[in-house]
């Protein structure tokens, strides 16, 4: 019997590790911390005209997390703040039994076994939060 919660397509996602890491040089840091599980995301942003040039993001998280911030590094570059909004409220949606994001962020279809699990919501949305904390944050370098 497989988990819903973990499906291989997420077990991929998270050994992935998209834009794992950290930037040199970030215009922009920002985290999100789950008290919950632990969970916490922090992410660089090297920004161009109020968008994402270059992200990086590191996941001291559980796979649910480690996934969807994989889905970001892959695919968030050359977006902006409300353009991540979006992203945020789309997947919350789907969370609640909506719509997948339309592609490149598709891939989020892969948390539906999260839907029955209000409590691990949080998880999937936890690395769009510390992106969004990132461009609400000063200025650094």
């Amino acid at each position: 019997m497989s988990d819903p919660l973990y499906k291989k397509p997420l077990l991929r996602l998270a050994a992935d590790a998209a834009g794992a890491g950290r930037l040199a040089h970030p215009h922009r840091t920002g985290s999100a911390h789950n008290p919950a599980c632990g969970d916490k995301v922090t992410v660089d942003l090297a920004l161009e005209d109020g968008r994402i040039a270059g992200l990086a993001l590191e996941a001291k998280a559980c796979v649910l997390t480690q996934a969807s911030a994989s889905i970001l590094g892959a695919d968030a570059t050359g977006l902006n703040r409300d353009e991540i909004a979006g992203l945020r409220a789309a997947v919350a949606s789907m969370l609640e039994g909506g719509d997948a994001p339309p592609a490149p962020f598709d891939c989020y279809r892969h948390f539906d076994g999260v839907t029955d699990h209000p409590g691990r919501h949080r998880c999937v949305l936890l690395p769009i939060d510390a992106v969004l904390a990132a461009f609400d944050g000063s200025h650094r370098g």
